[in-house]
């Protein structure tokens, strides 16, 4: 009889983990359709403040994301602010690397198109790969690379065919400062999966608002932002940034820093089609077509992924 009992809690043990494994999966898709609706929010803004707020709306945005974490400590978890203190240096690792992912997202969005700065962000998972092979020793399966690869080609197809500046902004100096984001968002995922098992970072998500609300209100003054603007930003803070992101650190328990990093590229294909849908920012059909090849990468990834599993 114990041999049978044994044999069946050996066959719930990779059942329990291919469910957790695809919660984790669904987190993360939550979380990049949320992060992708950044553009169209913030292309409604009032063409004064994204003409002349950049800071400024990074600063709001990034202090609502800051008070929707801090909300879910104090309300949800009642803790108080005690998780920030309890994640240590790694909590404030993480979040300066969150601050400068929200800081320079932003402005490169006030400088370019969202088809632009999305289009940075797809080396995300080439950097995250090595770097988690790098530092963790993390192997990386080849359909991961062959993944990335894919979707490293539909991104260099849509810069090739698509591209742009806004009015008064630069299309070269909007790439090249969403190029921190990938950077520092690699870095990021890969601090994740090192202390995912021994400290909490989801207060890194605070602290990354709260440090880049800091470092933008005094580029930020006199504020200007109208109620309807303020309305908007704060969507932005906690549903594009402070809930996403804290479904993400939940995610990285789970999920490998590559594979979290090729899900998120779900924004680089989402973002444009919102832009184009809600605030007639059309794609070039180069755009249309590397976007199409992402996702495919996506699903064959994740497809192989659960395969394996079963």
């Amino acid at each position: 009889m114990l041999p049978e009992v044994r044999r069946g809690a050996a066959a719930e043990a990779p059942a329990a983990a291919r469910g957790a494994h695809a919660r984790a999966i669904v987190l993360m898709i939550v979380a990049a359709v949320l992060w992708s609706t950044a553009g169209v929010v913030t292309r409604h803004l009032s063409p004064e403040l994204q003409a002349e707020g950049r800071f400024e709306i990074t600063f709001w945005r990034s202090l609502f994301a800051a008070l929707t974490v801090a909300g879910y400590f104090v309300l949800v978890r009642r803790e108080g602010l005690r998780p920030v203190w309890a994640a240590g240096w790694a909590g404030l690792l993480s979040g300066f690397m969150w601050a400068v992912m929200f800081v320079f997202f932003m402005l490169a969005l006030t400088l370019t198109t969202v088809a632009n700065t999305l289009l940075v962000m797809a080396i995300g998972p080439l950097l995250t790969a090595v770097l988690a092979w790098a530092v963790l020793r993390t192997p990386v399966p080849a359909r991961t690379w062959a993944a990335i690869g894919a979707a490293m080609a539909g991104m260099a197809w849509m810069f090739a065919r698509g591209g742009g500046a806004l009015p008064g902004g630069s299309h070269v100096a909007g790439m090249l400062v969403a190029l921190a984001v990938p950077l520092a968002a690699s870095i990021n995922l890969v601090l994740l999966q090192k202390m995912r098992t021994r400290v909490d970072l989801v207060p890194a998500v605070f602290l990354g608002g709260a440090i880049s609300a800091a470092l933008m209100l005094p580029l930020a003054l006199p504020l200007q932002a109208q109620p309807a603007d303020i309305a908007l930003l704060a969507l932005l803070g906690i549903f594009q940034l402070g809930l996403p992101c804290m479904l993400m650190v939940v995610a990285a328990r789970i999920l490998s820093a590559p594979e979290i990093s090729l899900l998120a590229l779900l924004e680089v294909v989402l973002g444009p089609l919102w832009a184009w849908l809600g605030a007639g920012e059309v794609p070039a059909a180069g755009t249309v077509t590397g976007g199409l090849l992402v996702l495919g990468a996506l699903v064959a990834n994740e497809l192989a992924t659960l395969r394996r599993q079963c």
